[in-house]
């Protein structure tokens, strides 16, 4: 893992960035309010066993303590990820259906 150069937030793109070799992995999602709606990672078959999409949500997690935002984990690795590491110091919420374009969830807030 220690071999992970530093994601990228791309905020223009909305997602969290991983470039090598003409490869990129990605965590894309979205800002709602307070909340950082996590909606999809994907990662290339070049990176695999390397911690790089392990590295994309922790580096939600930064951004999340960072600017005081609740995580969203639509997204079943993430949600899966962050089950198995838990995020100390930062809001969660769980995931719910969508309604009328809702990405939200309701309200766990709490230190994982």
């Amino acid at each position: 893992m220690s071999d992970v150069p530093p994601i990228t937030d791309n905020q223009a793109a909305a997602r969290f960035e991983y470039v090598a070799g003409g490869h990129l992995a990605e965590l894309a999602y979205h800002r709602r309010g307070d909340r950082l709606v996590l909606v999809h990672t994907e990662t290339p078959a070049e990176f695999e066993g390397r911690g790089i999409g392990g590295a994309l949500v922790r580096a939600a997690i930064d951004r999340a303590r960072r600017d005081g935002l609740t995580l969203v984990p639509l997204c079943p690795f993430a949600r899966a990820w962050l089950e198995r590491h838990p995020a100390r110091g930062v809001g969660m919420a769980s995931p719910r259906r969508r309604h009328r374009g809702d990405a939200g969830g309701r309200g766990l807030r709490g230190a994982g």
